[in-house]
């Protein structure tokens, strides 16, 4: 009888040299590392590359106008007025009022649309003025507006109202998936504008009265700026629908308003390079000549800016940073944004904690003369992924009226003291070392 011949079974080589088992992940590895160099283009100020002013400008000048227009290509629009409202016991009163005051058009756009009363209300308010015949259209960030009740999206359809939710995850378009837009913008017949941080939720509701009360602040917007404001929401319905936002609903003749001034409404993208906002960021920190305070709901500054700062008060200018404190919604921000304390404290800059409650507004006041009030935080997510909008006003009275408020939220705030902050534990100073590598996504 004859046996079957055997097979010897072939040798599987020794793991380290089976390409089955290294090639996925090193192809993974690859991708993933290309990926960071390209996205690296538009973080370049991550690295060493610092801002220079080549020479400098008084913020209450021509001078310091003309700069403002010239690096972000935004006109400065005289005759304008805007009027901070602080809290959402005065936001979101002006805010409803001017919904309900539209006649031809109503443009909203958020990126924070999530629950409570006001979430109704403004739905409410917005499906009436469908009814009467007022072209709605409302824009919402697909990922901010996760929360958004389905029911308040179907009863602001049936009143005829347009919703848009912007950017949408796409398969296709995952590198982009990090680029919200993070615009608060309400403008009503092209006439009424607002800006500011606050978002359409029950987080805002109340006076920051303590931890469920959020602190912001926002801007009702009259006159020529208007105009701004309706591009910047434009700009997105365009990406979003494809339509041209025109006619007189929308830009009507737009005459200089009483007590009105100089105005300008800066918007940026996510792109390479630098944006708008920080361009008008560092001119504004780097013209400073007496004062500089600064209102960051999320601050983590990128070296080039804490740099910045850094030379500000080395020159004499009196630098104070007011940043989330116990209460804040990310505690890895404010981690990452301590791990900048150290240089800035050396350097003679004041830093404070907002204490009851989560801080959210997003202001910085130069030289008594010029103030600024947006969207966007001092970090690199407003910086160069999100799109933003921040108003800068020249005015002494808008800006002693921001200065108020900030002197408000320092007798709200805990000061960091250079000799106890040198003296914090070793895991503190780990976790605030381990956060560089994600800075850039903050």
């Amino acid at each position: 009888m004859r046996l079957p011949l055997l097979r010897r079974r072939a040798e599987r080589p020794p793991a380290h040299r089976d390409p089955r088992l290294w090639a996925g992940p090193a192809a993974g590895l690859a991708l993933g590392l290309g990926w960071y160099a390209s996205e690296s283009l538009r973080h370049r100020r991550e690295g060493a590359f610092g801002y220079k002013l080549v020479e400098g400008v008084d913020p209450a000048s021509p001078g310091f106008m003309r700069a403002a227009e010239a690096l972000t290509g935004h006109p400065i629009s005289e005759g304008s007025r805007a009027e901070p409202l602080i809290n959402g016991d005065r936001i979101f009163p002006a805010l409803l009022d001017a919904i309900r005051g539209a006649e031809r058009t109503l443009c909203l756009e958020t990126y924070v649309y999530w629950k409570g009363e006001i979430a109704a209300e403004v739905a409410a308010a917005v499906c009436e003025r469908a009814r009467a015949g007022v072209e709605c259209k409302l824009i919402v960030d697909a990922l901010g507006g996760a929360q958004m009740e389905r029911r308040l999206l179907d009863e602001m359809d049936d009143a005829g109202a347009v919703v848009c939710r912007f950017r949408p995850p796409r398969p296709y378009a995952l590198r982009r998936l990090t680029n919200r837009t993070h615009r608060r913008l309400l403008i009503a017949d092209g006439r009424v504008g607002m800006t500011g941080g606050v978002g359409i939720a029950g987080q805002w509701e109340g006076d920051a009265g303590g931890p469920d009360e959020w602190r912001d602040t926002h801007l009702r917007v009259t006159g020529p700026v208007v105009r701004g404001l309706l591009g910047a929401f434009a700009e997105h319905w365009l990406e979003a629908t494809g339509e041209v936002l025109a006619g007189e609903g929308y830009l009507p003749e737009l005459e200089p308003v009483d007590d009105g001034g100089p105005v300008q409404l800066v918007r940026s993208n996510a792109g390479v390079g630098d944006t708008n906002t920080e361009a008008i960021y560092y001119l504004a920190i780097a013209s400073a000549r007496r004062s500089l305070d600064l209102c960051a709901a999320y601050f983590v500054p990128r070296p080039a800016f804490t740099e910045a700062l850094r030379e500000a008060a080395e020159r004499g200018v009196e630098v104070r940073v007011l940043a989330g404190g116990p209460h804040i919604d990310k505690g890895v921000v404010r981690i990452a944004g301590r791990a900048a304390y150290d240089e800035l404290l050396e350097a003679g800059v004041r830093i404070f904690e907002y204490q009851p409650t989560m801080l959210h507004a997003k202001a910085m006041a130069v030289d008594g003369c010029w103030a600024t009030v947006g969207t966007m935080n001092f970090d690199n997510r407003s910086f160069q992924l999100h799109d933003e909008v921040t108003l800068g006003v020249w005015s002494e009275e808008f800006t002693a009226a921001i200065g108020a408020s900030f002197e408000a939220d320092l007798e709200r705030s805990e000061e960091i003291e250079a000799e106890r902050w040198a003296g914090r534990a070793l895991r503190a100073r780990l976790a605030e070392r381990a956060t560089t590598f994600i800075r850039r996504e903050l």
